[in-house]
């Protein structure tokens, strides 16, 4: 009798934690890791037909600054002089309002050691527009718009 009520005890305690573990993560999109999110989009260009711009931020608004990480990536469309593509990683942080929206949220990217700074307004959970220094749209601003992917 002792051995049937510690079998069916270890039993209820096995189904018991499975169930507190929590459903299986579901297969994720490739090439995105969980906490990462991908905007693409292509910038005008003066000289070329178009800067490809791929960023990777790493990381939530909730994560620690150290966690929060990105990579960006510029490529130019024939460009008469052929530069390198630009290649950047560093930390992001976020900051609060606009020069028009004090409640707009705006994410700071910052490369290690030399580097542009940039700033992305984020327009909603799809999109990400880059704005100036002083947190102002541009006029072209629908150029300036990367996607999630």
């Amino acid at each position: 009798m002792q051995i049937r009520t510690l079998l069916a005890g270890s039993a209820m305690l096995a189904l018991l934690a499975g169930c507190a573990a929590g459903p299986a993560p579901g297969p994720e999109a490739p090439g995105v890791e969980v906490g990462e999110e991908r905007y693409q989009g292509t910038l005008p260009c003066r000289n070329c037909d178009g800067i490809d711009l791929d960023v990777v931020m790493q990381g939530s608004e909730q994560s620690q600054p150290e966690e929060r990480t990105f990579t960006l990536q510029a490529s130019y469309r024939a460009h008469p002089q052929n530069p390198p593509d630009e290649n950047y990683a560093g930390n992001w942080e976020v900051l609060s309002g606009t020069a028009t929206d004090p409640d707009a949220t705006v994410y700071e990217l910052t490369p290690d050691g030399e580097g542009q700074i940039y700033y992305f307004l984020r327009l909603d959970e799809q999109t990400l527009e880059l704005i100036d220094p002083q947190r102002r749209r541009f006029q072209n601003s629908e150029m300036l718009q990367l996607q999630r992917r």
